[in-house]
């Protein structure tokens, strides 16, 4: 006899939309211009829907339709303020969504460093499961390369790296050359259109500092 089904609880890094206004045009609008800049990490991507800062009524069939035409797939909605628009959202066929208040877990036990000593090329995918990665060599544009810690790379990223993949805000991401199309920590992403041209080609650190994104210049 097979084994019945089994529902489990997991976690899962998903893009979190905020809306600051029911403009859903002018979200729909944003969500396209990421999909075309970054379509290998965004098509086709899951997203929920931050309305916390939002004080009118949202049209969220007319939203979820858009996120679909933009090319993601629309999940949830979070930052409702009372049980009416639980319902409008509901109806529209978003799952309602609150913030885990779970205790902390015990962080997971660290695995040693994974070195890649060729170039990862277009296409490509490295991910360095609750460890530190290190690249010898470059990341080609259309590659990607993940790590639950931090990310080394003592060439030229081209491509998107995505470090603190499990949830590390305290995650870096370290470049002798940044040319990146994407760069994330825990979740929290710019693409190359959000660097400012004083980072570009130089040697560089990418972490998060209260809870914001930033680049440091590496001098040696």
């Amino acid at each position: 006899m097979s084994p019945s089904p089994d529902l489990k609880g997991s976690s899962f890094t998903l893009s979190v939309l905020h809306l600051s206004d029911n403009d859903v045009s002018k979200a729909v609008h944003f969500l396209k211009e990421k999909v075309n800049q970054a379509p290998t990490f965004f098509a086709a991507a899951p997203v929920v829907l931050n309305i916390s800062q939002v004080h009118e009524d949202i049209v969220f069939l007319d939203l979820k339709l858009g996120i679909e035409e933009a090319g993601m797939i629309p999940v949830g909605v979070t930052g409702c303020k009372d049980k009416r628009t639980q319902n409008l959202a509901s109806d529209a066929g978003f799952a309602i969504m609150t913030a885990s208040k779970t205790p902390a877990k015990a962080p997971a036990k660290m695995e040693p460093t994974k070195i890649i000593r060729t170039p990862v090329r277009s296409g490509q995918q490295v991910y360095a499961k609750n460890g530190d990665l290190v690249i010898l060599s470059h990341v080609s544009a259309g590659a990607e390369v993940i790590a639950d810690g931090t990310i080394h790379i003592h060439g030229t990223l081209r491509g998107r790296a995505i470090a603190g993949a499990s949830g590390s805000t305290d995650a870096k991401i370290l470049c002798h050359d940044l040319q990146a199309e994407l760069v994330s920590i825990a979740g929290n992403y710019w693409l190359s259109d959000q660097i400012e041209s004083e980072y570009w080609g130089k040697k560089v650190m990418f972490g998060m500092t209260d809870d914001s994104l930033r680049f440091d210049i590496l001098t040696i």
